[in-house]
């Protein structure tokens, strides 16, 4: 079976900030299967669905849908584990 083609997780940038006042991408995350570690942008993106579809560059997991109706973002972040975003102080 041939591996979708993907890109990292920066292609959700735009998206993800119609709904989050953060940028998701410099955020540290763990994945909830094979607890790896490291920022979102290094997600691996599937980008020729109907949406965006994010995964675990490690273990393949997937860690968040994300798909744009024309009035709605519908987000699924069933498999994302931990995401930690620094405030600035």
């Amino acid at each position: 079976m041939t591996e979708p083609e993907h890109v990292d997780a920066n292609a959700l940038a735009g998206p993800l900030s119609e709904i989050l006042s953060v940028d998701l991408t410099a955020a540290e995350r763990r994945c909830s299967v094979c607890g790896a570690c490291g920022v979102f942008a290094e997600l691996h993106v599937t980008v020729d669905g109907p949406g965006l579809v994010a995964s675990c560059p490690v273990c393949r997991t997937l860690v968040l849908r994300l798909v744009r109706t024309p009035d709605s973002v519908w987000v699924d972040l069933g498999g994302t584990g931990v995401v930690r975003v620094r405030l600035q102080t």
